[in-house]
């Protein structure tokens, strides 16, 4: 996608459906700039996190700081990959307030393989050990259990990618 105005990418899809792996992709165009959840909450509160409980109460936390920053990289010309999970109503407000903040343009990115294909990817992930967080199937499911797909009512231009 090339923008003359700053464009906020937003990812919506369960864990391991390709979120990270799409935000790469799109990081690439000029003037982009990836901000990932995962690196930045590992990096900041790694050794606070051992439940979702733990991850929703560090997770809040990290939005409250990086949401004017993002607003500012937007409002200075750059286009922004938030590899957050844009996955609850809740998030997605807090990403709408980004966009009303800056004023740029979005995309949001739905990603949605089927649930088997997601953990086996988590699984493989964990295997081989280069995700900050590793998960059960079982906390896997837990947090699908929170999963809302984007609603039209929400206002977000919407990009469907097919399972990779």
């Amino acid at each position: 996608m090339s923008h003359d105005t700053p464009l906020l990418h937003m990812i919506c899809g369960k864990i391991a459906a390709g979120k990270s792996t799409l935000a790469k992709e799109l990081a690439k165009a000029d003037h982009t700039i990836l901000i990932s959840e995962d690196t930045w909450l590992h990096a900041l509160f790694g050794d606070q996190m051992a439940g979702l409980q733990d991850y929703v109460r560090c997770a809040a936390r990290l939005r409250t700081v990086l949401g004017p920053h993002v607003a500012q990289l937007l409002q200075a010309g750059s286009c922004v990959v938030l590899d957050f999970p844009a996955n609850t109503v809740e998030t997605r407000a807090w990403m709408r307030g980004i966009l009303d903040q800056s004023g740029a343009d979005h995309c949001l990115h739905l990603l949605a393989p089927p649930d088997d294909v997601c953990i086996a990817r988590m699984h493989a992930r964990t295997a081989t050990g280069d995700h900050p967080f590793a998960l059960s199937e079982a906390q896997f499911h837990r947090v699908s259990k929170h999963f809302v797909p984007p609603q039209p009512e929400e206002g977000f231009k919407i990009l469907r990618h097919d399972a990779r």
